[in-house]
């Protein structure tokens, strides 16, 4: 059965070496003192091995199943639910108006991670309620906050996001569902959504659907479309449960993975829903909890890298095979185990030098959130802005690529069920495709989000790291290793930049063929930054007399890794979108 431990000296790393918590000047950080976090994330460790880790494998092999109109959730769930419900995790970062404990969001991230890593599948029902969540607070009314929002924060009642439809994804100008106001105010919603994670189970009492709708005689497309509270049973004025709306589950959908998570057909026969904002300002309140469910989608594509890596390291040390080409390593054995193999180490440290890099960077996006909330920092708001389809779109690909890396490293036996490790890649495949296909973060990125504010912010992001390399350059081990090859990517991304400036407007098709290049470019980047900083961090620790110096020797050994070995793949990118566009779009033409 594989194993997961949470990395909470790592974790409890990027909060105080790195980011500094405790010592920023945002409203409620004075209070995150390093005994104070620690202690939140050692339990919320203990939780993740203990309570939801022995359910992920349950949840992959019994799945969901739909009786008599009832989704059931695997064995084990409901009172593991529970237990998330009466430990406080889903009201971390909640406004204590509404029951919640008000911390940062970069606390709640923290937290989640080692539930994300433990059990993907089940951490989406909580998941999910907080994005719906954060769009009533952000967007509804105050009846409706008062209405929906204590019972969301507690997961009393649970929530989920409904956009897609059988004819339309990405394109949601497409969609059909309609909503007939109602003389009381409400609407009769009717239409069908498909994909809606969370969409029914038997883990709370209510489920509040956000369903994205169009009012008749709205304008045509995206303009048209409004957003709606549908709840499945309708709740009373005294705040009791009343009778079932007009909502059914029309199948559960067999899938790749996360299986143990009802990803439902929903059915909206005249429902009763209740308008979120103004009319056909929908996609406006939508996009406070997708981009909130993007950065977490972002942290289950490292999340399920770190699960997967920590059981390839441990079967790499205890598998035999072979024997090391200097020498036996293990000579009172019939063979050394795997992890004396160049390959093998290779591949190991690939995934690490990964995993921290990206927890680094996805922590950071959050205290961005919390700057741009706290403060009302327009400029955190534009840079996390920036970073959101980074995010998102780099961290889970690269996070499927080292699931099935360490699938490889089992060899045979990584593709053996009882193994669990297919179970990793399989989960982990979905964060490249949900809250945005890939290829649409790549287009957002560079067709939205590098010119926003007249390109202010991608601007800054280069003056950070222009910032950082002219403060350091000083510190002679850390500019060989970290400054001098961060530098050189810095150029290949604003070259890229250059690229897209030049060539947008005259020849766009040939420009965005580049985009998923140029992403990969900036994610590199980015964790090249944080490695960068990691190092600085590790050695400014070193340097204080900080007893765990293996600890951070190894940190700055792992940052030097990612630099030599990673980081140049900007330089190959680069090429790819300086020479490969005409021959791609050449190729379109002829052959498609």
């Amino acid at each position: 059965m594989p194993i997961y431990n949470a990395p909470v000296k790592d974790i409890q790393f990027v909060l105080h070496d790195l980011l500094k918590i405790s010592e920023q000047d945002i409203a409620g950080f004075e209070d995150l003192e390093r005994d104070f976090t620690g202690a939140v994330v050692e339990e919320a460790g203990k939780v993740a091995t203990a309570v939801l880790h022995p359910l992920n494998a349950v949840g992959d092999r019994e799945g969901c199943v739909l009786e008599n109109g009832v989704v059931r959730t695997p064995a084990g769930f409901k009172d593991a639910f529970e237990q998330m419900k009466k430990g406080g995790w889903t009201a971390m970062d909640c406004d204590p108006a509404y029951g919640g404990q008000g911390l940062p969001y970069v606390m709640h991230t923290a937290a989640q991670e080692p539930f994300v890593s433990a059990n993907m599948a089940f951490n989406m029902y909580q998941g999910l309620t907080h994005g719906a969540y954060s769009a009533i607070y952000a967007h509804g009314s105050d009846e409706q906050k008062q209405t929906y929002l204590p019972k969301l924060t507690t997961c009393e009642w649970t929530g989920t996001m409904n956009l897609t439809e059988p004819h339309c994804g990405t394109d949601l100008g497409l969609m059909r569902t309609k909503a007939v106001p109602q003389d009381d105010g409400s609407y009769k919603i009717s239409g069908q959504k498909i994909f809606i994670s969370a969409g029914d189970h038997d883990l709370a009492e209510n489920i509040i659907h956000l369903v994205l709708a169009k009012i008749q005689g709205g304008p045509d497309g995206i303009k048209g479309v409004s957003l709606f509270i549908v709840p499945k049973i309708m709740v009373n004025e005294d705040g009791s449960l009343g009778a079932r709306n007009g909502v059914s589950v029309g199948k559960i959908e067999e899938k790749m993975g996360i299986h143990g998570n009802a990803t439902c057909v929903m059915n909206y026969d005249d429902a009763t829903g209740f308008l979120v904002g103004e009319a056909h300002k929908g996609m406006r309140a939508m996009f406070t909890m997708m981009n909130e469910a993007r950065l977490g989608v972002g942290l289950q594509g490292y999340a399920q890298a770190e699960s997967a890596y920590q059981n390839a390291v441990a079967y790499a040390n205890d598998r035999l095979q072979g024997r090391a080409v200097t020498g036996a390593e293990n000579p009172d054995g019939p063979a050394d185990p795997l992890i004396v193999h160049p390959d093998i180490r290779r591949n190991l440290m690939d995934q690490k030098s990964f995993v921290e890099g990206a927890r680094a960077f996805t922590y950071w996006g959050a205290y961005l959130i919390d700057r741009a909330h706290r403060n009302s920092d327009k400029d955190a708001d534009g840079l996390i802005s920036l970073m959101t389809p980074v995010i998102k779109g780099f961290l889970t690909d690269k996070g499927f690529e080292y699931a099935t890396a360490a699938q490889q490293v089992y060899g045979g036996h990584g593709y053996i069920e009882e193994w669990g490790m297919s179970q990793y890649a399989r989960d982990a495949r979905i964060a490249m495709i949900y809250e945005g296909a890939n290829g649409i973060q790549a287009l957002d990125l560079v067709g939205r989000k590098l010119a926003l504010d007249g390109g202010k912010h991608v601007m800054a992001f280069f003056e950070m790291i222009k910032t950082f390399i002219k403060e350091n350059e000083g510190n002679e081990a850390l500019n060989k290793d970290f400054l001098v090859p961060l530098k050189a990517a810095s150029k290949d991304l604003q070259a890229a930049g250059m690229y897209f400036m030049q060539n947008g407007m005259k020849n766009p098709n040939n420009a965005l063929s580049g985009s998923y290049d140029f992403m990969h470019m900036m994610g590199h980047v980015c964790l090249g930054l944080m490695w960068a900083r990691m190092a600085k961090a590790a050695m400014d620790a070193l340097a204080s007399g900080a007893s765990d110096t293996e600890f951070y020797e190894t940190k700055i050994a792992t940052g030097r890794y990612y630099m030599a070995r990673q980081l140049p793949a900007t330089a190959m990118h680069l090429a790819r979108i300086n020479t490969g566009a005409d021959t791609v779009m050449a190729l379109q033409a002829a052959h498609f």
